[in-house]
């Protein structure tokens, strides 16, 4: 047994073991300076195999085509990328710079190489590829993914191109390796949106060890000292867009990278308020509000952004939803209304679109191609905003009207002349077409229809595909100054037509993106169809029986009437105001242009709505349909464009056999109208140019050739003399009075043409100009042309003639197209001594001679002389 002494010895022994021990368990329990490694996440739609992409190191993309848009998910072809660089220089986002692949053809060593598991690799090292000095200013490698046609493209959900951010290996990177993200220019989260209350894990990967911390809007939430990684997991408490930055600290320098998140809550139900559209901005100056609202039936989710918050989503701005679902609004109460504001609305916390109701927007992607006075005009883009803004213009003063009511041309008097802005003036400006009215008085036309100039994509374009229909295209200039321009035609006696695309919108209209997926409008979108109804369709098909593109057609109408007081519209497209599927292809022409009651329907719908408006607007169809529907919308006091290019082209160029010239539907007694509604024409903005086809293709015989530009001239006239004299409203290209030659495929179909003004100086074309002023005047000054009845015609060979009568006044056209000399026998109606109009004497006719007419001889006869 032990003596005290050893047993004190023993215990002191055991407290400094158990001590021992304890002081090692601890120790364990102590976090180590390195957190657990973290493996590097591919899981997203494009990530980067190592992790992060350098400018000067190889690495592998990874392409996950069942993610983003998907539109690439079960493409069994090869896939090639499509890439360029964002630097320094760049504008924006879709600057891209450097683009080194091809669009258009299949380059080996752009393709991707697919994996077993679905996934598309593709490695690179940027230094090499690029081949530039240095990468210092490079920012993005920016790409999108094809197939082997360029027909199907992977994009981010949100439809935008894929943005892989570069460093430089010597230098700091920072990534989120959780949650999963999406390639975007500004980074997002895979998953769209999250709850209240949920809570997201974070996971940081640095390329070098330092500190790494991660704030919430400003706030700290984590951090790591000496680390590469940090993880972390942080409950989400408000609704909203917010921001979380991740950053790495080292050797006196720093790395950054934000990451958005966006936490969606419910939104108030209220009905709308009295007295506001249930869309755009509804403005009430006497009690300083204004209020914002938005069609957007089935979405969850609306706020306002805008320059009065920063762009930020918050509570505070958060729109009301009205009990159907429908429509989402907000009232604010502390805007200026002496000033200019910009905005957007945020759709389920992933979708940042402009107002479809926009009068004025700004397009950071195309506004640099305007006009520098234009630009300093607007307010500047806003430095947190993403893609095209609206603008509110609260600060407005209204145009002071010089003719407040304009008392219009008679219909069957119209002389329209049809104009593209940007191929008729150099400047591509309203202020010098107003300064041209004087061109436009000379020649006698008594309608300007301008073509389409609604916001579209792109500036120089024809105007077909349009994006915000309520808003001017500010390429072409302000507000004020097409007012100007329709207020100076006005003080002239000439209307102002507009041609206006309401078939369909293109890909950048707030209301296709609202509703898109996989390359097309949803089944659940409200205004468009997921596939066109019709042949020839171009953008995104519009559902014209649906209430809400109803009401938006009738919306846009109402605007251009009231705001810019137009007189009236030709509507492109018009015979795609249907619901009845004909199919696309070519071949489905015939079933499409058949009788359609619906469609017929809806025509008489929005006729009847434009003339609540303005009961003398004109309301022109574009729509080369089934003659007996037709005529249906013509004696519902609607007008038909009536192409005749081919059958006067045939005839200039002096080809008459076989009925080729045939120009018996000029007249719309000919095809069963009562009353004649036609607006004819033989050159519009779609069709060759009658003098290149002269020049070109002209017939010859002997000396006689129409390829000689004076003979091709004084075709062009005749046939002018055959168009303007049918009874009814007519119309001519711009430039077509001068005998404007080039090819309508010259710089591609609706690309720039050559603007011609020095076909002025041009003794044989003002001759032609000459002509057709003295026709337009003759045409105007004499009511027999607005609705005379056809006593007789011969209108499908060589030589050509009718004869009109109308309360005791006849009129006599007659023509020779062919390139020889011809006899025309007289009938006995044709007989007696007539007045020549043209050329100021008096003509006998008698049915035992007849006439002999010389090639390209015509005459516009009268038994009594026409008012001039």
């Amino acid at each position: 047994m032990p003596n005290r002494k050893q047993m004190r010895k023993l215990i002191i022994f055991l407290l400094i073991a158990n001590s021992l021990w304890s002081f090692m368990a601890c120790k364990k329990a102590v976090p180590t300076d390195e957190p657990d490694p973290i493996a590097v996440s591919t899981e997203g739609l494009l990530s980067v195999e190592q992790g992060f992409l350098y400018w000067n190191d190889q690495a592998t993309l990874l392409f996950d085509p069942s993610k983003g848009n998907a539109e690439l998910k079960g493409e069994n072809g090869d896939l090639y990328l499509h890439m360029g660089l964002i630097t320094a220089a760049s504008a924006g986002a879709q600057d891209w710079k450097n683009v080194i692949s091809s669009w258009t053809s299949n380059d080996a060593s752009f393709k991707m190489t697919k994996r077993n598991d679905g996934k598309y690799a593709f490695t690179l090292n940027p230094s090499v590829l690029y081949k530039l000095s240095n990468g210092n200013d490079v920012k993005y490698l920016a790409l999108l993914v094809r197939n082997g046609t360029g027909t199907k493209v992977g994009r981010n959900k949100d439809g935008s191109d894929l943005y892989i951010p570069i460093a430089k290996k010597e230098g700091l990177a920072i990534r989120f390796n959780k949650p999963v993200t999406q390639p975007t220019y500004l980074l997002k989260t895979e998953q769209e949106s999250y709850a209240v209350q949920e809570e997201v894990s974070f996971e940081i990967m640095a390329n070098q060890s330092g500190k790494i911390s991660l704030s919430l809007d400003g706030v700290q939430i984590g951090v790591e000292e000496n680390s590469k990684t940090l993880k972390a997991s942080h409950k989400l408490t408000k609704v909203g867009l917010h921001n979380f930055l991740a950053k790495i600290e080292a050797n006196g320098q720093q790395s950054t990278q934000n990451l958005e998140v966006f936490v969606t809550g419910s939104s108030n139900v209220a009905e709308l308020p009295a007295g506001v559209n249930p869309n755009g901005v509804s403005i009430d100056r006497s009690n300083n509000t204004v209020t914002f609202a938005l069609s957007a039936p089935q979405k969850q989710s609306v706020f306002l952004l805008g320059d009065f918050n920063q762009y930020q989503a918050s509570e505070k701005y958060v729109l009301n939803k009205t009990p159907d679902g429908k429509t989402f609004w907000i009232r604010l109460t502390d805007l200026n209304l002496n000033q200019d504001y910009t905005y957007q609305f945020m759709v389920d916390g992933k979708l940042r679109i402009a107002d479809p109701y926009s009068h004025l927007v700004l397009d950071p992607a195309h506004d640099a191609g305007i006009k520098s006075s234009y630009r300093s005009s607007l307010p500047n883009y806003p430095a947190q905003a993403q893609g095209i803004v609206s603008v509110l213009n609260l600060k407005a003063s209204s145009y002071n009207w010089k003719i407040s009511q304009f008392n219009k041309p008679n219909p069957y008097d119209l002389v329209i002349y049809e104009t593209l802005v940007r191929d008729f003036v150099q400047s591509h400006d309203y202020t010098t077409l107003k300064d041209s009215i004087s061109y436009f008085e000379k020649l006698g036309v008594n309608a300007i229809e301008l073509m389409p100039i609604q916001e579209s994509e792109g500036n120089s374009t024809w105007g077909y595909n349009p994006s915000f229909h309520l808003a001017l295209d500010k390429y072409y200039g302000t507000q004020d100054e097409l007012k100007a321009f329709v207020d100076a035609c006005h003080q002239k006696g000439m209307a102002v037509i507009l041609d206006v695309v309401l078939n369909h919108a293109f890909g950048q209209s707030p209301m296709v993106q609202l509703y898109f997926e996989n390359g097309a409008p949803t089944a659940s979108n409200p205004w468009f169809n997921p596939i066109a109804m019709h042949p020839f369709n171009v953008g995104y098909d519009m559902n014209h029986e649906s209430n809400l593109s109803q009401t938006f057609v009738k919306d846009v109408l109402k605007y251009w009437l009231s705001e810019y007081k137009v007189d009236g519209f030709r509507f492109d497209l018009s015979k795609g105001f249907t619901q009845k599927n004909s199919g696309t292809s070519e071949s489905a022409v015939g079933a499409w242009s058949a009788y359609d009651a619906s469609r017929v329907q809806l025509w008489k719908m929005y006729n009847s709505y434009i003339k609540t408006i303005d009961p003398t607007a004109y309301v022109i169809l574009e729509h080369f349909a089934d003659d007996r529907e037709e005529k249906e919308l013509a004696e519902a006091e609607m007008f038909l464009w009536n192409n005749l290019n081919q059958a006067f082209n045939e005839a200039t160029m002096g080809y008459n056999s076989d009925n080729k010239s045939d120009l018996s539907r000029l007249f719309a007694q000919n095809r069963g109208f009562s009353n004649p509604n036609l607006i004819s024409y033989m050159e519009s903005h779609d069709e060759e140019r009658i003098m290149f086809k002269n020049l070109q293709y002209g017939n010859t015989s002997g000396s006689y050739s129409i390829k000689q530009l004076p003979t091709a001239i004084d075709r062009n006239s005749m046939a002018a003399s055959f168009l303007l004299f049918a009874p009814g409203p007519k119309m001519i290209w711009q430039f077509g009075e001068l005998g404007y030659e080039i090819s309508i495929d010259q710089n591609g179909r609706t690309g720039e043409k050559p603007i011609k003004w020095e076909y002025f100086n041009d003794p044989i074309r003002t001759k032609l100009f000459k002509n057709y002023a003295k026709m337009i005047r003759l045409k105007k000054a004499n009511s027999i042309f607005r609705n005379a009845t056809l006593q007789a015609s011969s209108l499908n060979a060589a030589v050509k003639y009718y004869l009109l009568e109308s309360a005791g006044q006849k009129v006599l056209i007659i023509g020779n197209f062919d390139v020889v000399q011809q006899q025309l026998n007289i009938s006995a109606a044709m007989a007696g001594t007539w007045h020549d109009n043209l050329n100021n004497q008096s003509k006998t006719l008698t049915t035992q001679s007849g006439i002999q007419l010389a090639p390209g001889e015509y005459f516009v006869l009268s038994n009594n002389k026409l008012n001039y």
